[in-house]
């Protein structure tokens, strides 16, 4: 049984930092590429930043280019997402996801074959 499990969410204020973690059991790590998205309040669920199965490759959405940082450790089946200068607008629940060797570039909700049940973040102005 495949399970994805967020951990990190929390309040914080604008311009602070959190960072996420996903711990995966019940499949081959190292054969799925991982994605982090986030679902605000009355919007649709939106792509936030992926890795590659190898985590040589990443791709974030623009809103969160240089403030987000995905990574990921084979060894712990886990992977991160640092979160820094938040603003009120990254308020969402985030959830992790894989893809069966997917490729970070371009990944879609609709695409992944796993999902986590999401972690909230909270950022306060």
């Amino acid at each position: 049984q495949v399970q994805l499990v967020e951990s990190g969410g929390g309040l914080v204020q604008a311009g602070g930092s959190l960072r996420l973690s996903c711990t995966a059991s019940g499949l081959t790590f190292s054969s799925y590429a991982m994605g982090w998205f986030r679902q605000a309040p009355g919007k649709e669920r939106e792509f936030v930043a992926a890795i590659s199965t190898m985590g040589v490759t990443t791709y974030y959405t623009d809103s969160v280019k240089g403030r987000f940082t995905i990574a990921r450790d084979k060894a712990k089946n886990t992977v991160y997402l640092q979160m820094n200068s938040l603003e009120p607008e990254d308020t969402a629940v985030y959830y992790c996801a894989a893809k069966y060797f997917g490729r970070p570039e371009g990944m879609r909700a609709g695409d992944m074959d796993y999902w986590g049940k999401g972690t909230l973040v909270t950022v306060s102005s």
